[in-house]
């Protein structure tokens, strides 16, 4: 229905990014993902007894969760308030909003329109070029989403062996592989200025500041409000930094 739709050379790209087959879209999968919360959330209230977990602390585990994901939230909510020219409401919260890697979706796009000869918000953006945009970054996630269906199994096999050999190793690998993750994410930003440099030391000791003050004070809040805390702060010393050069 959307491909009927197609001007090929109309650069007159509103009518298609805003097509009620793509809201359509967009709302179902949010809808699947609002229903997967709430399963999730259910199972585990009706698991935590059996870990020893008083409902107080499945609220707090809980409340920590969605306390730490606003910050990353509003940098993903930047990132795609910036691409709804390109793409549209629809395709932006079908991407950005449910896979948040802006960077892939953006680069996915261009490399396809420029095998076009066309450019991404350039006069040669035609409904043509967005469609094959679209399909790209869709084609990607697609790729992403069943690598992890597929994977995970054949992971999960490999998990429960280590653990019958070491259960300890099991505890050690998860741990490593989170800080291998965020030690290559941040020593990344850290090569780019100065400014990201400071930046990262600042925001790394204000969060230990709010871990230490958690346990000294014993204001459980501290821990879970550490990580918004930490990238105002950031924010507000790159700032800083920033207007001051």
């Amino acid at each position: 229905m959307v491909v009927a739709l197609i001007d090929p050379g109309s650069t007159d790209i509103i009518p298609l990014i805003h097509n009620p087959v793509l809201w359509a879209s967009a709302v179902a999968i949010f809808a699947v993902i609002i229903l997967q919360s709430a399963i999730y959330l259910r199972a585990i209230r009706k698991a935590a007894p059996a870990a020893n977990l008083s409902s107080g602390q499945v609220n707090s585990s809980v409340r920590s969760g969605g306390i730490a994901a606003i910050g990353p939230s509003m940098a993903v909510a930047l990132i795609a308030i910036s691409l709804l020219p390109l793409f549209g409401t629809p395709a932006v919260l079908t991407r950005i909003g449910l896979v948040g890697s802006a960077a892939f979706d953006v680069a996915a796009a261009g490399i396809s329109a420029g095998t076009q000869g066309a450019q991404l918000g350039g006069p040669s953006y035609t409904q043509k070029i967005f469609a094959i945009a679209f399909a790209a970054m869709t084609i990607g996630g697609l790729v992403w989403m069943l690598s992890a269906l597929i994977l995970t199994p054949i992971l999960s096999k490999g998990d429960a062996k280590l653990r019958n050999v070491n259960p300890a190793v099991m505890a050690i690998i998860p741990t490593a592989a989170l800080l291998g993750a965020f030690f290559t994410l941040a020593f990344q930003e850290v090569l780019k200025s100065p400014v990201h440099l400071v930046t990262m030391v600042v925001s790394a000791a204000a969060m230990g500041v709010c871990i230490l003050l958690a346990r000294k004070l014993k204001r459980p809040w501290l821990r879970e409000w550490g990580l918004g805390i930490s990238i105002i702060v950031a924010l507000s010393t790159a700032f800083l930094m920033t207007t001051a050069a």
